[in-house]
């Protein structure tokens, strides 16, 4: 079905592509390693997931939301490609994500505020490694945080990366979140599951908050 609509309905460069993105986006998705969760809600386009504890490399990026992630991503990608300390190789992931950024105040008490310059982008660390043998990064820009169980709120999406489009989606979400009677608990996060090359109609994208049962 999706052959056929690629085929009728695009023009011949886009089809070419198109039909790329489809046979390479297909292979990611049945090797790409996702961090482990249980659904334990869901209701068309809304979930709610526990996820398990897991390791991400994390960066900040002094952008707008559209530069953020392809910024991000080049900086993160080469790390995974061998610039760290044991020159290693690892193993791509999904999602990608991007979030607003957090500057931490170096004060007496430490205090935490939002920058709304910068966001964080990250990718998942393969559950192959520990926190005690994940490769260090050569850039002093990358971080590795481990990240706690959480309950997670999920929209899932298709369509093309926009801010509207994400804007659009995290209202969505906030209502079933009101609606159900949960408690937002941290940053609304914009996950991305799909290579560039996807086709906007095929992609997966999903906004998650973090939350809590009252």
């Amino acid at each position: 079905m999706i052959i056929y609509y690629i085929r009728q309905h695009m023009p011949k460069p886009v089809r070419i592509l198109a039909l790329i993105g489809l046979l390479l986006g297909s292979a990611c998705a049945m090797a790409i390693e996702e961090p482990d969760y249980e659904i334990l809600e869901t209701d068309g386009q809304f979930e709610l997931r526990e996820y398990a504890s897991h390791l991400v490399a994390e960066t900040r990026i002094e952008a707008d939301f559209s530069d953020a992630g392809s910024a991000g991503f080049r900086r993160l990608f080469d790390y995974i490609s061998g610039n760290n300390e044991s020159r290693q190789k690892i193993s791509m992931t999904a999602p990608v994500t991007q979030s607003k950024g957090q500057k931490i105040a170096m004060t007496a008490p430490v205090t935490q505020a939002r920058d709304a310059a910068g966001y964080i982008v990250a990718f998942v660390i393969p559950s192959s490694f520990t926190i005690d043998t994940v490769p260090t990064p050569v850039d002093p820009k990358i971080e590795i945080r481990a990240v706690p169980p959480r309950l997670i709120a999920c929209w899932r999406y298709s369509g093309r990366w926009t801010e509207d489009n994400y804007r659009s989606s995290r209202q969505q979400l906030r209502a079933e979140i009101a609606s159900r009677g949960l408690l937002e608990r941290g940053e609304p996060i914009l996950a991305r599951y799909n290579p560039p090359f996807t086709p906007w109609f095929m992609r997966r994208n999903e906004v998650l908050i973090p939350v809590a049962r009252r």
